[in-house]
C-alpha cells in the first residue's frame, strides 16, 4: 500500500482503458500515452494491462508502507527517493517508509508511475481507469491510500534496468502528426484543406484529457443547405462517431484533437483522424508546443502502426533478457 502525501497537479489511476463501451456512451479512457504506460509496467515486471498512475504536469509524493519495485516513464521530470535523485525509464527499488517524489515535468505533459503488482483499485466495467466526467474514479487525494496488487509470477528486470534511450519518445517542442482524411473532408473547401496541412498549430492551454485545442488558421466550409438532422452552423453534420484522434473543427475556428476521454460522437465535422501510431505523441503535447499535420493513406497508417508495435517488441525483448540476469 502507498500513502499520498501530495497529489501533484492531477494524478489519476489509468490502465489500457475501458474498451467496448461506446454503446453505453463511455469512451475508452485509459493512459493517454499508452507506450509510456506499457514501458513502465514492463520495467517492473507487470502485465502491460496493470494500472499505473498518470501524472499531469506536476507529480505526487508517495510514501510506501512496504518494499516495492517502481518505474517512472513518459515526460522528463525530477525524480527522487527520500531526497536522493533517481532516473526515469529505469527499474527502481523503494524501501518501506521511503517517499517517492516526482517534480514538475520538463518535457511532455504526462508521466507514468508503475508499481510491481499494479495499482489495485476497484475495477468498473473491466477497467480501473478514471473517467471524471462520469464520476468513475478521480484524482488522488492528499492523505489517501492506494492498494498494490500481488506481483505476477513473471520475471522482473533487476534494479537499474532501463529502456534503451533510442526507444524512448522525443517529447515536446514541434511535432508532426500523421492524419488520415475522414468522412467529413467534403465539408471543407479545398483551400482550407491545403491551409490545414501547410500551417503550424499551437497547443492551447485550454486542453485536457478530452482533447488538445489547437490555435491556428480558421477553416472554411463548402456552402450547403443543412440536411435533416444537422444543425445550422456550417460545421454541423448529421451525428457520427468520433474515433480517438479525430480532429473536429467547431465553427471552423479551432481544431480540437479528441483524446481518450472525449465524447463518443457528435455533430461537428471532422477533417480527419490522427493515426494510432501518433496518438501518444499527441497526448504529450502541451502549451505552447506546435504541431503540423501530414496527410497519409490508410495503408501508410497501418504501416506506421506496425512500426510502432515493432518498437514496443524491442522493449519487451530487451527487458525480458535483463530479467534473466
Amino acid at each position: 500500500m502507498l500513502t499520498v502525501l501530495a497529489t501533484g497537479a492531477r494524478t489519476l489511476v489509468q490502465d489500457l482503458g475501458r474498451a467496448g463501451q461506446y454503446a453505453l456512451g463511455l469512451p475508452p479512457s485509459g493512459a493517454l500515452d499508452q507506450y509510456s504506460h506499457r514501458c513502465a509496467n514492463l520495467l517492473v515486471g507487470n502485465d502491460e494491462t496493470a494500472a499505473t498512475l498518470e501524472v499531469t504536469m506536476i507529480g505526487p509524493e508517495l510514501r510506501f508502507t512496504e518494499p516495492a519495485t517502481v518505474a517512472v516513464t513518459g515526460g522528463e521530470a525530477e525524480i527522487s527517493i527520500d531526497g536522493t535523485r533517481a532516473e526515469g525509464w529505469q527499474t527502481l527499488s523503494v524501501e518501506a517508509g521511503q517517499v517517492l517524489r516526482i517534480g514538475t515535468l520538463r518535457t511532455g505533459c504526462h508521466a507514468y508511475v508503475a508499481v510491481r503488482g499494479g495499482i489495485a483499485t476497484e475495477p468498473f466495467l473491466g477497467s480501473r481507469s478514471a473517467y471524471q466526467s462520469s464520476a468513475i474514479g478521480g484524482p488522488l487525494a492528499t492523505g489517501g491510500t492506494l492498494p498494490i496488487g500481488d506481483a505476477t509470477d513473471g520475471c522482473c528486470p533487476g534494479e537499474g534496468s532501463t529502456v534503451d534511450p533510442r526507444l524512448r519518445p522525443a517529447l515536446g517542442g514541434h511535432q508532426q502528426l500523421r492524419l488520415v482524411e475522414g468522412l467529413c473532408r467534403y465539408r471543407f473547401t479545398d483551400e482550407s484543406v491545403r491551409e490545414f496541412f501547410s500551417s503550424a498549430f499551437t497547443v492551447s492551454a485550454e486542453s485536457d484529457r478530452t482533447g488538445r485545442r489547437l490555435l491556428g488558421p480558421a477553416l472554411r466550409f463548402v456552402d450547403r443547405e443543412a440536411p435533416f438532422g444537422a444543425g445550422d452552423n456550417p460545421s454541423n453534420v448529421v451525428d457520427l462517431g468520433y474515433p480517438v484522434g479525430s480532429v473536429q473543427v467547431p465553427g471552423g475556428e479551432e481544431a480540437i484533437c479528441l483524446l481518450r476521454d472525449a465524447v463518443t460522437g457528435g455533430g461537428y465535422a471532422t477533417i480527419g483522424t490522427v493515426v494510432s501510431a501518433d496518438l501518444d505523441v499527441l497526448a504529450q503535447l502541451k502549451a505552447p508546443d506546435t504541431v503540423r499535420f501530414v496527410p497519409v493513406s490508410l495503408d501508410q497508417a497501418v504501416a506506421a502502426r506496425r512500426e510502432s508495435r515493432h518498437r514496443l517488441d524491442h522493449v519487451r525483448r530487451g527487458l525480458r533478457l535483463l530479467s534473466l540476469y
